[in-house]
């Protein structure tokens, strides 16, 4: 409800909104992406697929850009034991954050991927902005050609595909096989 009212305030100031869109990624094996190159770290991979969006311009993980603005003590997720844990993937390793958004050193580590972009405005806006006409060089307003005010809710979509991908793509790379059947295998005995 509130952003679809404060869409409509920008409608009616003739503007546009951009926005930020999250996407969970939850059962993530430990180790999925690379920690060897920098086009295989999967952190990378979402982060490009992510941006690749039209008019994105911004991607993070976790506390993302936050994690600039406070210390290591706040930002680093600390590891723990339980050992009734012990038989799970984590083999009872156990973090009380996931403020790193799932991956580390380019690989998941079994917590959630938590990741995020940032969609600017449409540029084209019902209250024209100060252009240049092409033709003859001369002061201008830019034209209005679209009607919508925002794509965001939209974005998400897309957004949430693409993340899905990366994760479905460095899952097949890890685990492999030529059907269905042995990747399932592959994974059950990993």
């Amino acid at each position: 409800a509130a952003m679809r009212a404060f869409i409509n305030d920008q409608k009616n100031a003739k503007d546009t909104a951009g926005g930020i869109v999250e996407a969970h990624v939850f059962g993530c094996p430990i180790g999925l992406g690379s920690c060897m190159t920098w086009d295989a770290r999967l952190d990378s991979r979402i982060a490009a697929a992510v941006i690749a969006i039209q008019a994105f311009k911004g991607v993070e993980f976790g506390l993302g850009f936050e994690a600039a603005r406070r210390p290591g003590s706040q930002v680093h997720d600390e590891i723990g034991f339980d050992p009734s844990q012990s038989n799970s993937p984590s083999l009872g390793f156990t973090r009380k954050s996931n403020n790193a958004g799932g991956i580390e050193g380019g690989m998941t580590n079994g917590q959630p991927i938590i990741v995020r972009g940032a969609m600017k405005p449409i540029s084209t806006l019902g209250k024209p902005l100060a252009s240049v006409d092409l033709n003859t060089k001369q002061p201008s307003e830019a034209g209005w050609e679209r009607s919508d005010i925002s794509a965001i809710s939209a974005a998400s979509v897309i957004m949430e595909n693409v993340v899905a991908f990366e994760v479905a793509r460095a899952f097949v790379e890890k685990f492999g096989g030529d059907s269905l059947g042995e990747l399932r295998a592959n994974y059950e005995t990993y």
